[in-house]
């Protein structure tokens, strides 16, 4: 959970510097670095961070679509992608942890 939050708080910013921006160059992260800083939280402060910034997110994101969904911004490791590409790579990362979670939980 506190992976996801820090992601959301990644993609915001990403979101934000895509409208605010012609074609900038987004940052890369290191996730094992940021992740040093996980110890002491719990699931249930890091889900509530989560929430706070997506729900933010979810307001840019609709308020923004479909007219910024083409601008451009460049990945140094992905090339070039879109409003709605970071978007779509939000919702596979989520995809893709939520199957993580359920099997912890299961």
């Amino acid at each position: 959970m506190c992976h996801l939050a820090d992601c959301e708080l990644v993609f915001g910013f990403r979101l934000r510097q895509t409208l605010a921006e012609d074609a900038p160059t987004i940052q890369p992260f290191d996730q094992e670095k940021w992740a040093a800083t996980y110890a002491g939280i719990g699931a249930e402060e890091a889900l509530g961070v989560w929430s706070a910034l997506r729900g933010w997110n979810l307001r840019l994101i609709k308020e923004a679509m479909p007219r910024s969904a083409d601008r451009k911004v460049t990945h140094p490791e992905r090339g070039t992608m879109t409003f709605r590409t970071i978007i779509e790579t939000m919702a596979g990362h989520d995809i893709n942890h939520l199957g993580q979670l359920e099997k912890i939980a299961g």
